[in-house]
């Protein structure tokens, strides 16, 4: 039996859609898989160009946001960016301040510590900035739900415009401005930009009324890292912002992230999405998580190499850190939640769970055995959590639905943060858990692969890679293609990695032979057979200078 629930997915309708357009019969499917059906949304699509950007000024509150902006750089007043501080936050604030500064502006950034003050705004902060001489906070990548602070910022005489993409409640803050495609009153085309997209339209909107659009060009890096590690879906605009900023990182890196290159043996030139993903977006989450974020803003920002490379090995080495303690406290949250009985909710709560990796070991969970999990660091008087969920339960509108439990909460359909007093902890996990039973009574509690195709390997030779390769970047709302072969041979199977973790695979069909890697299946090794049905992408397997291309097993099942 397969691992995941194999989902093949339909054949395009059209037989004449590939020979009408000049593409491959592959290819075709691939576009309608992603449910490109009409052929004027084919080529914006392969050559992800500017007719994918939208237009700032169909942005909710774009107008008073930069009638107030302006006033602030024309008088010489004294801004705050103040950004959230995960990866998109990170470079949404690194944007505006470099950005504003260009433009003659007074900037500081100012990003709050996870573990001494939580996301999002808070009033003990905007009261420091507002003694310090600020005037005129911008926040980035949050804010949406920050109805209390903004009205006390209201009293301080102290103007907010606020950025963000998290869900709005009902009620939207009293703020000078509300910028958020996901406002019900929006009308821009494409609500899927993250918190570093949207900072980087307001910027455009700026820079469009002043002539002087062309300095965005340089930052798409910082939109583009923020884009891929919020996870943010990769079609429509985020496609354009991606490719660009893979463009410039690619060509002319900027300082701190050549040294995070060099220290991660990622070379210019080669990156892709999967490249800010695994690698790029991880060492800059892991400041805030461990530390402060503040020392990822300063890497993306400094003209110094000496600094570039002293900040980036000690982000390295906090990654390396964040590697071992998030497999600690996951197998310890894995024993609590085995102990308590497997259920529809998936919840470990604990006075030593570090807030910083919590959503880290929520979502191992998550994957692991296919249900919404929480992760609770409990204290005496307030309790915070992450929460990671799956496509078949919304866990923002199951934390909305007990609001009057929560102190502050916010996020999106799979992922979300929340504190709440100590004493309702009992209540929520009990709401959250009937509400998880209700919703996935009956449902398979396997995560579902979607297969684009099925074929040979050998159709997958020639120059098939890099065909595809014209529908990327990869990743959310764009997967890497998937195919299934059958009935392949197994020439040889054996396990590598730590603890055997991984397998490696010589395979071959049709006279054809290829390697292939299968990433944390290699405790299923007993379940290989002489021929096994597999479902896998194409990938380049860069070793010691090297390039080859392999499959990348997702699962596999027993032929026939």
């Amino acid at each position: 039996m397969s691992h995941y629930r194999w989902n093949l997915l339909p054949p395009v309708p059209d037989k004449n859609l590939a020979l009408n357009l000049g593409l491959s019969p592959l290819i075709a499917q691939l576009l309608y898989n992603r449910g490109l059906t009409e052929p004027s949304q084919l080529e914006p699509f392969i050559t992800a160009d500017r007719r994918l950007s939208g237009d700032p000024s169909l942005l909710p509150d774009i107008q008073p946001a930069v009638a107030r902006i302006y006033r602030a750089l024309l008088s010489g007043e004294n801004i705050a960016i103040y950004g959230d501080f995960d990866a998109d936050g990170i470079t949404g604030t690194a944007l505006l301040v470099q950005g504003l500064s260009r433009l003659g502006g007074k900037v500081i950034p100012y990003i709050p510590h996870r573990v001494t003050e939580g996301y999002g705004l808070k009033v003990a902060a905007l009261e420091k900035l507002h003694q310090q001489g600020i005037s005129l906070v911008i926040s980035v990548d949050c804010g949406i739900t920050a109805l209390a602070e903004v009205k006390r910022a209201n009293r301080l005489k102290l103007d907010i415009v606020i950025t963000d993409h998290h869900t709005p409640l009902p009620e939207i803050p009293s703020a000078v401005a509300v910028v958020n495609p996901k406002r019900a009153d929006s009308a821009y085309p494409f609500p899927e930009l993250t918190g570093a997209g949207i900072a980087g339209k307001l910027l455009q909107a700026l820079l469009q009324g002043i002539g002087k659009e062309e300095q965005l060009d340089g930052l798409f890096d910082l939109i583009a890292i923020g884009t891929v590690a919020d996870m943010a879906p990769l079609a429509g605009e985020n496609r354009y912002l991606v490719k660009e900023g893979l463009k410039l990182m690619n060509t002319s890196p900027r300082l701190g992230l050549r040294e995070i290159m060099a220290q991660a043996n990622l070379s210019p030139g080669s990156l892709d999405a999967e490249s800010i993903s695994w690698t790029i977006a991880p060492r800059l989450n892991a400041a805030g998580r461990l530390a402060h974020a503040m020392t990822s803003y300063k890497l993306l920002m400094t003209d110094s190499p000496k600094e570039a490379e002293g900040l980036a090995v000690w982000l390295e080495q906090k990654n390396a850190e964040r590697q071992r303690l998030t497999a600690k406290v996951q197998a310890k949250a894995k024993e609590q939640v085995l102990a308590q009985g497997i259920s529809p909710l998936l919840i470990a709560a604990g006075s030593d769970y570090p807030v910083g990796i919590a959503g880290l070991v929520a979502g191992r969970l998550a994957e692991e055995f296919y249900r919404p999990a929480l992760v609770i660091r409990t204290g005496d008087k307030l309790s915070s959590g992450s929460g990671r969920s799956i496509p078949e339960f919304n866990i923002i509108a199951a934390l909305t639905g007990c609001s009057n439990l929560l102190s502050h909460f916010g996020g999106h359909s799979q992922a979300a943060g929340f504190t709440l007093p100590t004493k309702n902890l009992p209540h929520l996990e009990q709401y959250l858990a009937r509400q998880a039973e209700e919703q996935l009574a009956g449902a398979d509690l396997r995560p579902r692969l979607n297969i684009d195709a099925e074929v040979t390997l050998p159709d997958l030779s020639g120059d098939t890679f890099n065909t595809i390769q014209q529908l990327s970047p990869f990743g959310r709302g764009n997967p890497s293609p998937t195919f299934l072969s059958r009935r392949v041979e197994i020439v040889d199977c054996r396990t590598m990695g730590n603890g055997a973790q991984h397998l490696r695979l010589k395979l071959r069909q049709g006279g054809t032979a290829w390697d292939g890697v299968g990433f944390r299946l290699g405790c299923y090794l007993a379940e290989i057979s002489p021929r096994l049905d597999i479902v896998y992408n194409l990938e380049i397997d860069r070793w010691q200078g090297r390039e080859k291309l392999r499959l990348n097993i997702l699962d596999f099942a027993p032929s026939g």
